[in-house]
């Protein structure tokens, strides 16, 4: 691979997908130390910090919800095309597309067009719904990086076999920072008594509609059980953003951001909504309730294009009910309080966690960022970029 620089476009819209970004973004200025790399894109704080250029700040970007993102269309337009306009103005021939489906899967045909590589990290769950965009990364996508171990074996299924699986980023990379005990004590918990960890999401749109059912249910099961410890894990920079929901805040309810893991860790059990945090629950090996809702419009329109048994990422890696789930009405103070109670039973907790144990394994062994890496890598040498 020849010397000098290459501008690449890399693009995440969501804060899972700015963290895996990131890493990708660490092992390819590690793995190339002769190429001089210029990243520049959409996004995020971690993004930020390992020197992507952020044309776009991705931190607004994630939204949810047909009629949510319906009004948001001009401010989508507006970022696809400064976008577009960068990748003429840097004369890049590369992008890194993470994730964020709605918008990427559009990027990826209007820059495919223009004759750039598309490089496509973390794939759509087409798998679960919309299967008709398959048609699109046939057409516009050069190379699906897959991070759950069934995608691979899917997409050959349908006829499309530039997929390369590395693993999951989060194998053997979740590791708490602290003990249960002295997280316990930072956060005037008492390690003796059960703690329960409540994940309402990283979207602003999330947290409104999740954290207050999620703080209705502490309190019915303080009422039932005053020995109970609540933790709010929040994202980093999320807890200014639920603390406007001007929620009732029980002595017994700790409010924290950006230690996620310590706080999991540190659980008996835990609630947690929908996404990439059930992965990381089930690699540490907290029980869990996965927990989602949107707006009645919203799952109406939504929920009849779902194909799959399971919402929740880790149910669909163990291929059963490791976490019970409920979503939109199932999803009540009154039905969620009685799981958990259920998860903090000591024989229930313990076959639970050996249920996660088997599928946590199941995401690989590590190094997935620098296989991905490699992936790209080896594509910048065929394609003489």
């Amino acid at each position: 691979m020849s010397k000098g620089e290459i501008p690449i476009l890399i693009v995440a819209g969501e804060a899972s997908g700015d963290v895996h970004a990131a890493k990708l973004v660490r092992e390819l200025k590690a793995s190339a130390a002769d190429q001089h790399f210029r990243f520049f894109g959409s996004a995020g704080e971690r993004m930020r910090v390992e020197g992507v250029d952020a044309t776009i700040s991705a931190d607004g970007l994630s939204i949810v919800g047909l009629l949510e993102i319906g009004k948001a269309l001009p401010m989508f337009w507006g970022v696809y095309k400064k976008l577009l306009t960068e990748v003429k103005r840097r004369d890049a021939k590369l992008a890194i597309l993470v994730d964020f489906p709605d918008f990427n899967l559009k990027l990826a045909k209007a820059l495919k067009k223009r004759g750039v590589t598309v490089v496509y990290y973390i794939s759509p769950q087409i798998w679960a719904w919309r299967k008709y965009r398959i048609n699109t990364i046939k057409k516009y996508v050069d190379l699906v990086i897959s991070i759950l171990p069934f995608e691979k074996d899917w997409y050959a299924k349908h006829g499309v076999m530039h997929v390369e699986y590395v693993g999951n980023p989060l194998a053997m990379e979740v590791h708490p920072s602290v003990s249960k005990q002295e997280f316990c004590r930072q956060h005037s918990l008492d390690p003796e008594r059960p703690v329960i960890s409540l994940l309402p999401g990283s979207r602003n749109a999330e947290i409104a509609r999740i954290l207050p059912p999620l703080i209705e249910t502490a309190e019915v099961m303080l009422s039932r059980n005053a020995e109970l410890q609540f933790i709010v894990a929040l994202p980093k920079g999320k807890l200014e953003r639920a603390e406007k929901l001007n929620l009732r805040q029980a002595d017994s309810i700790r409010w924290i951001e950006g230690e996620t893991s310590d706080a999991l860790n540190a659980s008996n059990a835990a609630a947690i909504t929908s996404g990439t945090a059930t992965l990381e629950a089930g690699i540490i090996g907290t029980p869990m309730a996965i927990v989602y809702k949107t707006s009645s419009i919203n799952y109406k329109l939504l929920r009849p294009l779902i194909e799959v048994e399971h919402f929740g990422l880790i149910n669909l890696i163990a291929g059963t009910r490791a976490a019970k789930e409920l979503i939109q009405q199932d999803f009540t103070p009154e039905i969620l309080s009685e799981e958990l109670f259920r998860l903090l039973d000591p024989v229930v907790n313990s076959q639970v966690r050996a249920e996660l144990r088997t599928a946590a394994a199941k995401l690989g062994q590590g190094g997935a960022s620098k296989r991905a890496a490699d992936m790209v890598l080896i594509l910048i040498q065929e394609k003489g970029l």
